[in-house]
């Protein structure tokens, strides 16, 4: 492997390492190749896309290419023209009531639906590549099956974070509302505060929201739109925000309209982040990580965002339906992925809105008893995918064994090729959790 790149299968499937000891090269399927092709549409590798293939050490390298984002379809518009755009806007945001807005946003992501990478309305790009290669080492291996650690604790399918962005004085006020909901469905959540200029956070904010079992994260600085304009400017303030995050018992960090520069996260003194999202047409910024399950960023831990966040549901697509939410979220839970959805308390206080939030909840509660979704809350995710990282498959006299902090939790799976195709067989317990699979 290229110096400083982790084995793609080892890292992702946490397997045994022999089935990753040995370079190969991988000839890619016709539509893998055409979705490299067209994030990196200059690169001479994929001008034949009909015979494209990649060794070992090149899947690492474009999968980290498309996890940081590090792809042309994801360059920002940093011309100066649309940097003072930009600027004017967050200027005189605080003056502009939801209708202004909401009319200012369509203009600006129109033709977001022409956009052809990342997929819409979910990636799965990297994940498809590690499937590649993984299938590819069975081949070369002659074997049909891999012993793996099992992606979720328990044996649970999938997993899903319901999250909520407080963004205004009323939003911060309407969050007894937002928990009274999320108690009702049995569900807790996690709230992102803004420590500066947006409302007064006291310290009884923060307490009355934990001591009703729900978490607290930082919300950026002050949520202006510039936190990530320049290096010096983000070093300055990450400063302040990881002041903020002590004075929070915060572990996690959101970055306001999802602006990021994964480059950057090293100054950034949080356990997790959840900024960057799995498809980003509808965002400020474009691109999208092209995955539905966590990953690191050198010590930080990345829970992408993977459905359409509710402003945008309502505001810029005009629909209070659930339907587009239901087709990510079954999509994500049938490869196992995670559900990752962000909702504002600033969004959600008009009856047509917090209706389809509570059919939303509702719809996550089904999941929950008939296809084994853990819902649970952003810390546990971290705290377990970390606990994954470290894990590892032992052979013992009796089969394999899970051997690390937190293996009491761990399942056994395997990763076979049926067909030619990579499928997966954990071995479920009988019971609920064990719907839907093999």
């Amino acid at each position: 492997m290229t110096a400083g790149l982790a084995n793609p299968i080892v890292e992702f499937f946490r397997c045994p390492e022999w089935f990753a000891d040995t370079e190969q090269w991988v000839r890619l399927s016709e539509e893998l190749a055409h979705s490299l092709a067209t994030a990196w549409a200059q690169d001479i590798l994929w001008r034949e896309r009909s015979n494209a293939w990649l060794s070992s050490a090149g899947f690492a390298r474009f999968i980290r290419g498309l996890r940081y984002e590090h792809y042309e379809q994801a360059a920002t518009d940093t011309t100066v023209g649309a940097i003072f755009l930009r600027e004017m806007y967050y200027l005189i945001r605080p003056l502009l009531g939801v209708t202004v807005r909401r009319h200012l946003q369509r203009l600006a992501f129109r033709g977001w639906e022409k956009r052809a990478f990342p997929s819409w309305p979910v990636d799965r790009t990297v994940d498809r590549l590690h499937e590649t290669l993984l299938a590819a080492a069975l081949k070369s291996k002659c074997v049909h099956r891999a012993p793996f650690i099992w992606f979720w604790p328990k044996g649970y399918r999938s997993c899903a974070l319901v999250t909520h962005d407080v963004e205004t004085e009323a939003g911060l006020r309407f969050c007894p509302n937002l928990m009274d909901m999320d108690d009702a469905a049995e569900i807790k959540s996690s709230f992102q505060l803004v420590p500066e200029m947006r409302y007064d956070l006291s310290n009884g904010d923060l307490a009355g929201i934990r001591a009703r079992g729900f978490e607290v994260n930082v919300h950026d600085l002050n949520h202006d739109g510039h936190l990530f304009r320049d290096r010096e400017l983000f070093r300055r303030r990450v400063v302040k925000i990881n002041e903020y995050g002590q004075r929070f018992g915060a572990s996690g960090f959101r970055a306001g309209a999802l602006y990021r520069n994964q480059d950057w996260y090293e100054w950034l003194d949080f356990s997790y982040d959840m900024s960057v999202p799995n498809v980003a047409h509808l965002d400020p910024q474009h691109g999208g990580c092209c995955t539905v399950f966590p990953y690191f960023v050198g010590n930080i831990l990345e829970l992408p965002v993977t459905t359409t966040q509710d402003y945008s549901l309502f505001h810029v697509l005009g629909t209070y339906t659930t339907d587009l939410w239901r087709a990510q979220i079954s999509e994500i839970v049938q490869h196992h992925g995670l559900v990752h959805l962000i909702t504002h308390p600033d969004y959600l206080m008009e009856e047509p809105a917090s209706q389809a939030y509570k059919q939303l909840l509702a719809y996550l509660n089904e999941l929950r008893s008939t296809q084994g979704l853990w819902i649970t809350q952003p810390a546990e995710v971290n705290k377990w995918w970390r606990q994954r990282s470290r894990m590892r498959l032992v052979w013992r006299s009796d089969g394999w064994s899970i051997e690390g902090e937190g293996s009491e939790d761990a399942l056994l799976a395997y990763a076979e090729l049926r067909d030619g195709q990579l499928s997966y067989c954990p071995a479920l317990p009988t019971g609920a959790r064990a719907s839907g699979q093999c």
